[in-house]
């Protein structure tokens, strides 16, 4: 048998150990802080755009130099090896195939790569979009195009212009 000083001894350390974690805690306190960890969790998922640094096109970051994007226009004869280029490439056939292009006079060169697939155009032609690259010196630009089927398997170009992002 136990005596009455140890029983008490042995109830007061038991009730100690059942008040560990958030058991020790009264209900009141027990919500308060679920509520503040929610709070300090949820924090880092709140958005707040005026708290961020807003950056134009002419910004720069980091320590490459910026290259000049749209700067200049493709001359007529860069264009016109471009439109070469993309007549050879869409008359390949190949999925998933580019076709370089150089203009030595220029310098200017890029490459023609197929979107898409065919579809049907005016006057029930076969045509294919397409979308070129342009590089003069430290200029890149993009050139979009679209072309249709020549009577005899040549593809004849229709547009070629500058690339707007939509």
């Amino acid at each position: 048998m136990r005596s009455p000083a140890s029983e008490r001894a042995f109830l007061a350390l038991y009730r100690a150990w059942g008040r560990v974690g958030l058991s020790a805690i009264h209900p009141a306190g027990a919500v308060v802080t679920l509520i503040l960890i929610g709070v300090g969790a949820g924090g880092c998922s709140l958005s707040r755009t005026d708290a961020f640094a807003k950056l134009d096109d002419k910004d720069v970051t980091g320590s490459i130099s910026p290259t000049q994007v749209n700067a200049a226009v493709p001359t007529d004869s860069d264009l016109a090896f471009a439109r070469n280029a993309a007549s050879d490439v869409l008359t390949k056939g190949d999925k998933d195939s580019s076709q370089p292009w150089e203009n030595p006079q220029t310098g200017a060169r890029g490459s023609v790569t197929p979107l898409a697939q065919a579809y049907s155009g005016e006057d029930g032609k076969t045509c294919r979009d397409f979308l070129a690259s342009y590089v003069n010196g430290a200029t890149e630009s993009w050139l979009q195009g679209a072309a249709c089927k020549a009577g005899q398997g040549r593809w004849e170009i229709h547009s070629l212009k500058p690339w707007r992002k939509s």
